[in-house]
């Protein structure tokens, strides 16, 4: 069986990790699901107009497990060798692996931006489509249809076998807690690390409601930094259909943080099971 991959993004294309190394990134934007990056360009392209933004890219076949703790490895792997602390980015299942490499590792983490991630961070894309399954006596291509008019709203019949055919993909090759015998469900993750959480207004996926629970999770706790935005549309990849809004409120909210003391970070304990 061959190990999970491992590439590392700068914007304009793939680079070697020497190379990305020399820039020193501050934002690391996570992709988890490598057949949905292309919904993470256009905000990457916007931020890189303004800050140093690298992708890491976590990759495994079809004969590999699904394994959170494994992608976990690897992330820390990369973000050790950085001298300062980062700004992590991540949508859906990479907005879940950064939330729990910031609960492990918070000495490694500037900050935290969640793109659709609700205060119950396994409620993604995938959980939903086998919520389906498993309650309609249905299909996989129809329930895929109605998944992308749920995602995407209403789409020409090229665009939705197009859209099918990256769902299709993204449940066949990425890493998911989820699976037509088992759908993972977590309990809120109290990261110590600033956070900032986005969503939108019309997301069936992960609701204003799942969002603006991280606030009130947080009512009672002053010591961590805590904002909400809620973009006007754009359902579950609203970062894609708003990239400069979206990019807006992630730069005003680095710039709202305490300036970094670009002091070395501690070598941090390997990720426990």
């Amino acid at each position: 069986m061959s190990q999970p991959g491992l590439s590392i993004f700068s914007w304009g294309g793939l680079e070697d990790q020497k190379s990305v190394m020399s820039n020193l990134p501050d934002v690391l934007c996570l992709s988890a699901n490598p057949n949905l990056k292309g919904f993470d360009r256009p905000l990457l392209k916007s931020l890189s107009e303004q800050v140093t933004i690298a992708q890491w890219e976590y990759c495994q076949t079809q004969d590999e497990p699904s394994s959170l703790e494994v992608a976990l490895e690897l992330l820390h792997d990369y973000l050790q060798q950085l001298v300062s602390p980062i700004h992590l980015v991540g949508h859906g299942t990479s907005g879940l692996l950064g939330l729990l490499y910031a609960q492990h590792y918070p000495e490694r983490v500037r900050s935290l931006t969640l793109l659709s991630v609700g205060i119950y961070p396994a409620q993604d894309w995938q959980d939903r489509y086998y919520s389906h399954r498993q309650s309609l006596p249905l299909c996989r291509q129809i329930i895929l249809t109605q998944m992308v008019h749920d995602l995407f709203g209403f789409q020409s019949t090229a665009i939705t076998q197009a859209l099918m055919k990256i769902l299709e993909q993204d449940l066949d090759h990425s890493l998911s807690g989820h699976s037509l015998f088992r759908r993972m469900d977590l309990l809120p993750i109290r990261p110590t690390v600033p956070l900032l959480v986005c969503g939108s207004v019309d997301d069936v996926v992960v609701n204003p409601h799942h969002l603006g629970s991280w606030q009130q999770y947080f009512r009672e706790d002053s010591s961590v930094s805590v904002r909400l935005w809620i973009c006007s549309g754009g359902r579950y990849f609203f970062h894609y259909f708003y990239p400069q809004q979206t990019a807006e409120q992630m730069l005003d909210f680095w710039a709202s943080l305490p300036p970094s003391t670009k002091q070395p970070v501690s070598e941090a304990l390997s990720v426990s099971a």
